[in-house]
């Protein structure tokens, strides 16, 4: 049998292998054939069509192995039926990855047969396998389509017959019906590779599989940009490059033709990007003139043919004015509910019955159309759309909104962006309880900001930028607000002057997040409620407003002021607005909050009036109520009965997760307050597990290095420590000072606070020479900031000493404490109470150190101090006539060690009572001695 038999050619005498041929004659081995030579078959290897050209700095990506695994089983070997589908949005690098491929095959001898069809619509798709069946098998060219069936027939496997090994590549599939009747038969010797954007069923099954080409990794970017600007002498830095990448989206169509750009301008990277971020500008002002890499179309033209497709698709015109809309928002993630709310249905509404007769009535859109609309986008890779996850549901390229963007007039370009404005409120719900959800549409919020220009202010401020900034203070980004909110208020009063109500309104949100983020005084408030009464009016709702925040702020630094200005506020909404209304409630709040902050004022019963009121006009899950059930919760607490309040706030806790979420600021509030009062009923490590969870919560809510995250590790620090576990005290209180180093100044208070903490617990873990350590580093870091004479100074260097003894060097610590002394005897004076403090540490310091007389001798003086300053009834009276006594007996003073316990004897019968046991105690010693006993007693080491 002919080994050659079933090829064509079958013949001994036909078959040329021109494989390895060095013939200048016609080849028909390795080259492109695209004429007619007659009706005789070819010889193999042979090649049908022409291979697109390898890309300038051509990178072998993960896709590129995936492709290879799928058709080849990762060798070179084909193992069986293989049919594979590279899809993706246009310019991911599809056609690409399957030229790379195909010239593999080639090259190695993998294929007999390859075949190349540019098969961007149906008659050239089957015009490509027709001039494969008149090349190959030489099919009669009048007869195109019996030629591409002739073709097709002979890459069927036959029994018996010699297989060829064929491989065909149809790149550019617009339209998966294009290739009825054309797919190549399923072979074990053969392959067929497809490129196209479509996702539509009917390209997978039968043996095929979809293989998604994505964009390129940062990495991969960022090598290809240094190479093919390399290549023109280009060297660029790395961190530019990089941001370049990102502004382009990692798309590599986009990379290739910056790069194109910025070597035929002769511009900075730099430069570049500020064309690209010019909202003046359009996506074609950054394409050079002359395309790389024989590419065909702009980067703004590149999805043209894609949208007009997807826009033909059920439902017919509903793709393109969906894909406007997408074109406004966050590229990484889109809520389906904000493009199937009623402003989105309009929006698309309208847009389609643009151009139709004047008779026909609007068709309206349901969200199921929407959500088809949806799918037809991504059948054309123009979207990622992800229904599982509807609160980031679709997925935009950054590069197709902004093309989408720029094929707008400026009128479709307004009305598009203030559908995506009340669109996003529409979805915006009143209370925040998923905050994975409330940081998705702030993100859409922004992006939309950022794209819909002035169009937001255009009659007067677009709710979505106050619910925007409103929702990111109310999750604990209070200066990410106050940065909004300058913008806002920049913005309209550019546009409206400063006495717009607009201005005045934007002012108000201004200052109030101004206050939360930076601790604004009462002058910014008062000087808006000047103007607005100026402008609006004394009873106007917005001045009420402000002065229930002046109110507030004012009885910050003075209760007593912000009483004043509270009674004034209620009389007036009362007045204005009915006694009834929810401000009148909150202003009544606000009133007994000052009376109990004005010298510890029982503002119990007004809470219990006010919740009563709450409860019937606001309903019993209102958040006004909530609060007001904090307070009295906070009142039992502070009253004494911690246990009580715990309880409160248990049953308070439950019901606002149910109401607000377990993710609103004022749930975490209570599971704070809940904590709290646990820990002081008793229960510390019950305490400390509360706010262990409640870390957790914090980080993902609002970051770990938040101010309210920051405040719940001091207190899980030190609840660990009341409950018993230094080790875990210290290393919570370390952590947080990782923590704090990222956003307070090594010199704030409370830095330094907390690094005293650590000390302590350091100490009490153990570690008697790290907390020596920390406390000296913090010694002299309360030198420099606050002067060597401050009390904090005073009391890190006298801690920095105690461990310092107690890690070993009492004798040093002697000596140390003996500058002490001498230094706050020359800045605090001989009386001042740490005085006492600091002769007794050096008396107990020498006598640790073994210097007893020493020892002896401090005591004497101290009690002779302590007498003059403090009386002779004073606690520490007994205390330093007891280590007098014990360290005169130390050295060996018989009479004088007789003599001080007769004293304190004296002074435990007159203060204590003769029958109490330290008076027993004293007594029986004394008797010792009066009988003439000798010999040194115990030490007695009373650690501070």
């Amino acid at each position: 049998m002919s080994t050659t038999e079933d090829r064509p050619g079958s013949g001994d005498d036909d078959y040329i292998d021109f494989r390895h041929s060095t013939s200048h004659g016609p080849v028909l081995g390795k080259g492109t054939q695209n004429n007619y030579f007659g009706p005789g078959p070819a010889a193999l290897p042979y090649q049908v069509g022409r291979i697109p050209p390898q890309a300038n700095c051509f990178q072998t990506r993960a896709e590129a192995e995936r492709l290879a695994a799928t058709l080849t089983g990762g060798g070179t070997t084909v193992v069986g039926s293989a049919a594979g589908v590279l899809t993706g949005m246009g310019g991911v690098g599809k056609t690409q990855l399957a030229a790379h491929y195909a010239r593999s095959a080639w090259e190695s001898d993998e294929v007999d047969l390859l075949v190349w069809i540019t098969a961007n619509n149906a008659t050239a798709a089957a015009s490509g396998c027709a001039q494969a069946g008149i090349e190959v098998y030489g099919a009669d060219p009048k007869h195109p389509q019996q030629a591409a069936q002739t073709f097709l027939a002979r890459l069927q496997p036959k029994p018996q017959k010699q297989p060829l090994r064929w491989l065909v590549v149809f790149d550019d599939v617009t339209d998966p019906a294009d290739l009825n009747g054309l797919w190549p038969p399923v072979s074990p010797h053969g392959r067929t590779l497809v490129t196209t954007r479509r996702k539509d069923g009917a390209l997978s099954g039968h043996g095929r599989r979809l293989l998604e080409v994505g964009l390129f990794t940062p990495e991969e970017s960022l090598a290809y940009l240094t190479a093919a600007l390399a290549d023109h002498h280009r060297h660029e830095n790395d961190d530019l490059l990089a941001a370049l990448a990102e502004d382009l989206g990692h798309l590599p169509l986009a990379l290739a033709q910056a790069a194109a750009y910025i070597v035929d301008s002769g511009e900075t990277v730099a430069a570049y990007r500020e064309l690209l971020a010019d909202r003046t500008k359009k996506l074609i002002d950054a394409a050079p003139d002359v395309l790389p890499d024989e590419q065909t179309l702009p980067l703004a033209a590149a999805w043209s043919l894609s949208i007009e497709r997807a826009d033909t698709l059920r439902p017919v015109g509903l793709a393109r004015p969906m894909l406007q809309l997408t074109a406004f928002l966050n590229a990484n993630g889109i809520p389906l509910d904000v493009l199937t709310s009623q402003p989105a249905l309009a929006c698309l509404a309208h847009r389609t019955s643009i151009g139709a007769e004047p008779s026909d009535e609007p068709v309206a859109v349901s969200p199921q159309d929407a959500r088809r609309a949806l799918r037809a986008l991504r059948r054309l890779s123009l979207i990622d759309h992800t229904p599982d996850s509807p609160q980031q549901a679709v997925r935009v390229h950054q590069l197709i909104q902004r093309a989408t963007r720029d094929a707008l007039t400026p009128h479709q370009h307004d009305q598009t962006a203030l559908a995506a404005a009340d669109a996003l409120v529409a979805a915006w719900p009143t209370t925040e309880r998923d905050t994975a959800f409330a940081q998705t549409l702030r993100a859409n919020a922004q992006a939309l900001a950022h794209h819909a220009g002035s169009v937001l202010y255009k009659s007067d401020v677009h709710t979505v930028l106050y619910r925007m900034g409103t929702s990111l203070g109310e999750t604990g980004q209070a200066t990410a607000a106050h940065d909004h909110f300058r913008h806002v208020t920049e913005a309209v009063l550019q546009q409206f002057g400063a006495d717009h109500p607009a201005t005045l309104t934007a002012r108000r949100h201004l200052v109030r997040w101004e206050g939360e983020a930076e601790g604004t005084t009462g002058k910014a408030y008062a000087d808006l409620v000047t103007d607005q009464t100026r402008v609006l009016g004394a009873d106007h709702p917005d001045t009420l407003a402000t002065r229930a925040d002046l109110a507030r702020v004012w009885g910050e630094w003075s209760p007593a002021g912000g009483q004043h200005v509270y009674r004034e506020l209620l009389a007036d909404r009362t007045r204005v607005l009915g006694a009834d209304h929810p401000d009148t409630l909150a202003t009544r709040a606000g009133l007994a909050a000052m009376l109990e902050r004005d010298h510890g004022f029982d503002a119990t019963h007004l809470y219990h009036e006010l919740l009563a009121d709450q409860i019937r006009v606001l309903g019993a899950d209102h958040p006004d109520t909530f609060s007001t059930r904090a307070r009295l919760a906070r009142r039992r607490g502070k009253g004494g009965n911690a246990a009580g309040a715990a309880e409160a706030c248990a049953e308070l806790l439950a019901e606002q997760t149910r109401v607000l979420g377990a993710d609103h600021p004022d749930t975490l509030t209570t599971r704070a307050d809940l904590a709290r009062w646990r820990g002081q009923a008793g229960d510390a490590a019950g305490a400390a597990t509360a706010y262990a969870e409640l870390l957790e919560h914090m980080i993902r809510v609002v970051g770990a290095d938040h101010s309210h995250t920051l405040t719940t590790r001091n207190n899980l620090a030190r609840w660990r420590g009341r409950a018993g576990d230094a080790v875990g005290a210290a290393e919570a209180y370390a952590d947080l000072l990782e923590h704090m180093k990222r956003v307070l100044d090594a010199d704030h208070p409370h830095f330094l606070r907390a690094r005293s903490h650590l000390a302590r617990w350091q100490g009490q873990a153990g570690d008697a020479a790290g907390a020596a350590r920390t406390y000296a580093d913090l010694w002299e870091h309360n030198v420099r900031v606050n002067g060597p004479d401050s009390p904090d100074t005073f009391h890190s260097r006298d801690l920095a000493i105690h461990w310092r003894g107690r890690a070993g060097d009492a004798v040093g610590a002697a000596e140390a404490y003996a500058e002490l002394l001498e230094h706050r005897l020359r800045v605090q004076g001989p009386d001042h109470p740490h005085i006492l403090t600091a002769r007794r540490d050096l008396a107990q310091w020498r006598g640790l150190a073994g210097d007893a007389v020493g020892a002896a001798r401090a005591y004497a003086e101290l009690l002779e101090h302590t007498l003059r300053v403090r009386g002779t009834d004073h606690p520490d009276i007994l205390t330093t006539r007891n280590n007098l006594a014990v360290w005169r007996e130390a050295v060996g003073d018989a009479a004088g060690a007789a003599e001080a316990y007769a004293a304190l004897l004296a002074d435990q019968t007159r203060v204590l009572g003769a029958d109490h046991p330290h008076t027993l105690s004293t007594q029986a010693k004394l008797a010792a001695k009066m009988g003439g006993s000798r010999g040194r007693g115990r030490v007695h080491r009373d650690w501070p």
